[in-house]
């Protein structure tokens, strides 16, 4: 059972009162939760529930992994389960199970370690076991059991390390093993036990099995030469001594964790270990505890229960030696004076609830008073926030802007688009794990739509080659695609129904020649990765089935066969541009390095989106995902140390006080020391005698000597507080842009780990962005602008936000119709594009930031427009530098297929290559 903060995790019981409902309407309709079988009367219930059950709080119990929800942590319980059953010997499990019926210990690790000392050195019949013959261990089956008694006859023996020979045997019976019964017992001590019913005096009658018959064999069973033909199959009569179990089956932790699994204990005082009822009925034990059994564990209870009391009135501390007996009349007249007592306290009781009543109720009154005139906190609930007639008059937007779905890559196809930007994604975020260039959308989209064979699409070999490279270290199942068709075969009851003209069995045979290398075809760059159509059909054929390929039947066919020659140019020059062509019946064989031009886009996405999802799982992305991590990490910690000096030249800064003030005081001091040199030079014309002229002379010059010294101080000590203000202005700049820098490599590895929208807006539809991810990068050398996409996305609300929008009171449907209009509401699921910057930034204004969703997909457009506006403007012009003037449309019809070449997607190359196959 999976744990939540090291409890269990209860599962709900229905309600009485849904039971009773259930009875007087059986048709009544309840919230089931399928996983763990419990209903629930409210879909609010239901759906807290299941909030609580998708937390990451959860362990497993088993292994200790925590950070799981709850389904995530039970499937971990099974998985483990399984695991261990299968490996744990079947023919013990019976033996261990009625061992441990009814035992009672505290703790299971002592459960478990006198099971173990019980059973290591005793052996069932069916068993496999290693016998040790000459120093080396060999894979056995145990056929037959002597017991002590039948062994005590005259036997003759080889050496303690070789067969023990014997000259009676017991046979073995289908019914309950008569042997280690004593063992079974745990009541008796080990050492008693043993010497009833000695192990080492069983004879065990063993077959050495043939190492290479072994599916999983071991090192010990991997024997060279004449020893495995001298021993192979060979039965032989052994001991305890040269025997042992392999410690993969059976180990202390191996057998704690099938106690645990099987046995389960009440949470009383000194509750015996009981199996779990399905477990025992599978196993022959008894459930009905025996009634000797039952007063033992009654007499364990009532001795713990004992214990715990007297504990308890040795803490309370032994009654008094000074109380006496009472006589009737003082005990009436303690009763008396008991019951005034108590009367008493009830009144005060009953006075202190009905005063905390009125207060309670005075509370809640002035409560709801000030809440009706609490006026609204911004930011709220988007859908509670409704546009008054200031924000109308302001010209606040009413009307989103439509986002385009025919401009989507697959139009109105939700699976395809989904398909597709997944791809386009997962390519470019894990190029450098996958040695991959990064490439824009729109390349991506043309190389798929590329179909002619030459001149040779350089971005799709490139694209097939690494995923095919990746997916050689993902393990596989050999010709899982064959036997898939051949089991749907089976299951449509031997009717092999023809697909595009070819059988099963057509296909089947066409696939048996092609791509049976492909995990070790060199596919080199240097050679344009030549024959990456035929690995791409191994691949398919190893990884591939119907549960995880769909439609892997047709692709299969369409990449090995083709239409007969006369039949394809008759049905394309029959054909009209109005009207789709009938598919074609496809006869003939042909190689996949043809007929994969022939795969429509849709096609080439799927086969891509399979590969991506398998290549996840590979330990390349896995690694470069924890070196992510480890970086984040190192940011995160930068950014803080940035920050932190950045506050503090900000605070040097604001200690140096208004500079321009300074700046301004430093140029005016300089002009009125010129006046005052100017004033003081007319001293001389003042009347009086010469000594007095020259002596207020003298004094003069010395004053403005001072005063021309103490400028210069001023104006020095202010030169410095400037340059120092301009070199810590500059520091902070630095800063600055060191952290744009950090916010930029912060998104490209985070889309490396998981990627987010921008936001959500008031009707939960998603706001994608995905340039700057991963391999790819938002700023090139020297500073250039690029882009991925250069479009902003919007994906239609989820289902569980669909159920939220229909829960809330009023017409939903209705107001986003007015809001986003009819033709603007997008289903779950389907996409959308804002190719257009105008259209975003009518898109920008129509976002609420009174919304907590709305205000914060605001703010991300803001962190992000300097990088986002200039990419959209940048794709805009490469899209407008393509535009084919009408002359040149007219002569497209005696264009030349060379000519494509030029087109950006022909000339982009995969500058992160390795040639090494």
């Amino acid at each position: 059972m999976p744990t939540c903060r090291r409890k269990r995790v209860v599962l709900i019981e229905p309600s009485p009162e849904l039971l009773l409902a259930a009875k007087a309407n059986p048709n009544k309709e309840v919230y089931f939760l399928t996983q763990t079988g419990e209903i629930f009367e409210t879909y609010e219930a239901y759906a807290a529930r299941m909030s609580f059950y998708r937390l990451k709080h959860f362990q497993c119990e088993v292994t200790g992994k925590s950070g799981l929800d709850y389904f995530q942590a039970m499937e971990s319980e099974r998985q483990e389960a399984r695991t261990m059953h299968s490996r744990f010997p079947d023919p013990l499990k019976s033996a261990v199970l009625r061992a441990v019926q009814w035992q009672v210990m505290g703790r299971l690790d002592h459960l478990v370690e006198e099971v173990y000392q019980r059973f290591k050195d005793r052996f069932y019949t069916n068993e496999r076991v290693l016998v040790e013959i000459e120093g080396e261990k060999f894979s056995s089956r145990l056929l037959q059991i002597t017991t002590p008694k039948a062994a005590s006859a005259p036997s003759t023996s080889k050496s303690s390390s070789s067969a023990v020979a014997s000259t009676s045997t017991t046979p073995l019976s289908d019914g309950p093993q008569p042997y280690h019964k004593i063992a079974e017992d745990l009541k008796i001590p080990v050492k008693e036990a043993n010497a009833k019913d000695d192990p080492a005096k069983y004879v065990y009658k063993v077959q050495i099995l043939d190492p290479q018959q072994q599916p999983g064999s071991k090192s010990h069973d991997k024997h060279k030469g004449k020893d495995a033909a001298k021993y192979s199959g060979m039965v032989m009569e052994v001991s305890c001594a040269i025997m042992s179990r392999d410690r993969l089956t059976f180990s202390k932790s191996i057998l704690r964790r099938f106690i645990r699994d099987c046995v389960d204990r009440a949470p009383a005082v000194a509750s015996p270990w009981t199996v779990k009822p399905p477990i025992a009925l599978r196993y022959g034990v008894n459930t009905v505890m025996p009634e000797e059994t039952r007063r033992g564990v009654d007499a364990i209870k009532k001795g713990e229960t004992d214990k715990r009391k007297k504990v308890w009135e040795e803490k309370e501390g032994p009654a008094t030696k000074k109380q006496k007996k009472m006589t009737a009349a003082a005990e009436e007249k303690a009763a008396k004076v008991f019951a005034a007592a108590t009367e008493k306290r009830e009144q005060e009781a009953r006075y202190k609830a009905e005063k905390a009543q009125q207060e309670k109720e005075e509370k809640d009154r002035l409560a709801a008073e000030k809440a009706k005139k609490k006026p609204i906190r911004y930011p709220t609930e988007d859908l509670d926030v409704v546009l008054g007639d200031r924000e109308k008059r302001a010209g606040m937007k009413l009307k989103r802007p439509v986002p385009s779905q025919v401009a989507m890559p697959f139009g109105h196809d939700s699976a395809t688009n989904d398909s597709f930007l997944m791809a386009w994604n997962f390519l470019v975020v894990y190029g450098q794990p996958l040695h991959l260039s990064s490439f824009t959308m729109d390349e991506f989209e043309a190389a798929l739509r590329h179909t002619a064979v030459e001149p040779r699409c350089s971005l799709l070999a490139e694209i097939h080659a690494t995923l095919i490279y990746n997916l050689r270290t993902v393990p596989f199942q050999r010709h899982s695609a064959v036997l898939s068709l051949l089991e749907g075969k089976d299951e449509a009851g031997g009717n092999d129904d023809l697909l595009l003209g070819v059988s099963i069995d057509q296909l089947t045979t066409a696939m048996a020649d092609v791509g049976n290398n492909w995990e070790r075809a060199p596919l080199r760059h240097s050679e344009g990765r030549d024959g990456w159509e035929e690995s791409l059909v191994g691949c398919l054929k190893d990884h591939a089935h119907y549960e995880n390929f769909p439609g892997l039947r047709e692709i299969l066919t369409k990449l090995l066969f083709a239409p007969e020659p006369a039949t394809e140019a008759s049905t394309s020059s029959n054909s009209s541009p109005s009207s789709s062509p009938a598919p074609l019946a496809l006869a003939v064989s042909s190689q996949p390095s043809l007929r994969y031009y022939s795969l429509s886009a849709a096609e080439r996405v799927t086969i891509l989106a399979f590969m991506c999802n398998l290549a996840v799982s590979s330990k390349a992305i896995h690694v470069h995902m924890e070196q992510c991590e480890e970086q984040l990490t190192a940011l995160r910690k930068e950014k803080i140390e940035v920050n932190r000096t950045k506050k503090q030249y900000l605070e040097e800064i604001g200690a140096l006080g208004d500079i321009k003030a300074a700046e301004a005081s430093l140029n005016s001091n300089a002009a009125d020391q010129d006046i005052k040199m100017q004033d003081s030079s007319d001293l001389s014309d003042l009347p009086g005698s010469d000594e007095e002229t020259e002596r207020r002379q003298k004094d003069t010059r010395r004053t403005a000597a001072k005063e021309r010294e103490l400028a210069r101080a001023k104006a020095a000590s202010t030169k410095q507080a400037i340059a120092e203000h301009r070199r810590l202005d500059e520091e902070v700049n630095k800063l600055e842009r060191r952290l744009e820098g950090i916010e930029r490599e912060f998104r490209k590895l985070l889309g490396s780990v998981r990627v987010k929208p921008l936001g959500k807006d008031r009707f939960y539809n998603r706001i994608w962005w995905f340039d700057g991810m991963g391999a790819a990068s938002l700023v090139g050398s020297g500073g250039t602008i690029q882009y991925g996409t250069g479009r902003v996305f919007v994906q239609g609300p989820s289902q569980f936000d669909i159920d939220i929008l229909q829960r809330r009171d009023g017409d939903i449907t209705a107001r986003r119709k007015m809001e986003e209009g009819e033709e603007g509401m997008l289903g779950v699921g389907e996409w959308a594009v804002f190719n257009d910057l105008e259209e975003l930034d009518e898109f920008i204004a129509w976002l609420n930031p009174k919304g907590v969703r709305e205000l914060a997909l605001k703010n991300a457009f803001s962190k992000w427009w300097s990088h986002l506006a200039p990419g959209m403007r940048r794709r805009s012009a490469d899209l407008a530098a393509k535009v084919v003037q009408p002359e040149a449309r007219r002569s497209m019809r005696t264009k030349h297929a060379g000519d494509i070449s030029r087109e950006p997607y022909m000339q982009w190359t995969n500058k992160k290559a390795v040639n090494a196959s």
